[in-house]
């Protein structure tokens, strides 16, 4: 991935006020999020190329520059990649997740729709992605998944949401969970709201942290997308974080975020990337949201697959998000971007070890490989690691994480016994 542009014009900034997320503000896909919001090698179309000459501006200016932002009608094409280390178990896990790949929200002759927008999106928490986008206000947008040899649209037009996976020929419908020109009007109720796509989601989800702890910069300009842009770099203060840092390529005349690059504090290829390749501000079409399920593809409307789902054991909606009830006691350790989640594990029980007869010997194997094994005042545990989140489990059920390292994950754990 070629770096952004040489620094130049360099301006700190005097703690932007922004609002701060409670506890996860690091969305980033991962998933983010997640996340949220991309990147091992992005082909060349996402270089940066060029050192625009603009007018210089503070970090506080560019940060109020993206808030004011009302850009509403755009199209164009976007590159978004994620890398967060993870081992790939095959179709099972990643493969099957792919564009068109059949998994996530099963098939014909599976439970529900493979077009279901809840579990489709998630796969842009992992490997490398085209999108088309294209919105038209807060009532019509479009975002499409393109394969090489499939396509999944995700279509918002007034009432309707849509769905549509080429692959396997299925539709999935819901309704906005307002109608059309109403002023409580709400988001269509079916979409993942956790999963940023865009840069401007992912450069909204990453500047929720900015406070503090946080250093942000103006560091020189770039083109993105043939648009000049400056760069926006935040920076983590503290010592002990897996966040290197953010850039955030914004346009110069917009204020709409055009590029997200989040690289870790250990070096090596970002752990999102995404950015446009192509942008128009222009209105789209209004041909571009319409929708019309092609002949013989099966339909499913968003209530029914709600109730096959409860009627296989699954919750319904109202149950599946108590929210922190499920989280046995979720405190927030430290603050800033070395924040740690404390929680405890469902029954107070911690990860069963080889020999317990709790495990089969070959998934035991798999988790000890995927960790290592640590000791403190604690007791006993193990830190499971991605590029950028990591996660103690104690032996006796504890969990500690965040993007934080995994000295500092056990430094957490001995404060708190």
């Amino acid at each position: 991935m070629a770096p952004y542009e040489p620094e130049q014009n360099t301006h700190e900034a005097g703690e932007p006020r922004v609002v701060r997320r409670k506890a996860a503000r690091y969305a980033v896909p991962v998933a983010v999020a997640g996340v949220a919001a991309a990147t091992i090698g992005l082909v060349p179309a996402l270089a940066t190329s060029g050192d625009p000459d603009l007018p210089d501006v503070t970090a506080q200016q560019l940060v109020e520059k993206i808030a004011a932002s009302d850009t509403e009608q755009l199209s164009g094409t976007v590159k978004i990649s994620t890398d967060l280390g993870l081992p790939s178990l095959g179709g099972g896990m990643t493969g099957g997740f792919a564009p068109g790949g059949g998994g996530g929200g099963e098939g014909e002759d599976g439970e529900g729709s493979s077009a279901d927008p809840q579990s489709k999106l998630m796969e842009l928490a992992s490997g490398t992605h085209t999108l088309r986008v294209a919105a038209d206000g807060p009532d019509k947008q479009k975002l499409s998944v393109l394969d090489d040899a499939a396509e999944y649209s995700l279509i918002h037009n007034g009432d309707d949401v849509w769905a549509y996976d080429s692959k396997t020929n299925e539709v999935y419908h819901s309704k906005s969970a307002g109608k059309a020109g109403d002023s409580d009007k709400q988001a269509p109720k079916d979409l993942p709201k956790d999963v940023p796509s865009t840069p401007k989601e992912l450069a909204e989800e990453a500047l929720k942290a900015v406070d503090g702890t946080t250093s942000v910069k103006v560091d020189g300009t770039a083109q993105v997308a043939g648009r000049d842009a400056y760069r926006l770099v935040i920076k983590p203060k503290q010592a002990g974080s897996t966040v290197g840092q953010i850039t955030v390529a914004v346009d110069s005349k917009t204020g709409t975020p055009l590029k997200f690059t989040l690289t870790p504090a250990g070096g090596g290829s970002a752990v999102v990337d995404a950015g446009f390749t192509k942008v128009d501000f222009a209105k789209p079409d209004a041909s571009t949201f319409d929708f019309t399920p092609p002949k013989g593809a099966k339909v499913t409307e968003g209530d029914d697959a709600k109730a096959e789902k409860q009627r296989h054991g699954f919750k319904g909606d109202a149950e599946e998000f108590k929210g922190e009830e499920d989280l046995n006691g979720l405190n927030v350790i430290g603050k800033g971007w070395n924040s740690i989640a404390e929680l405890e594990m469902p029954g107070g029980q911690g990860l069963s070890t080889a020999g317990s007869g709790d495990v089969p010997p070959d998934a035991q194997r798999l988790l000890d490989s995927l960790g290592d094994k640590v000791t403190g005042e604690f007791g006993q545990g193990t830190v499971f690691k991605t590029r950028l989140i990591n996660a103690l489990i104690t032996d006796d059920g504890n969990v500690y994480a965040g993007a934080v390292t995994k000295d500092a994950l056990v430094k957490a754990a001995n404060a708190a016994n």
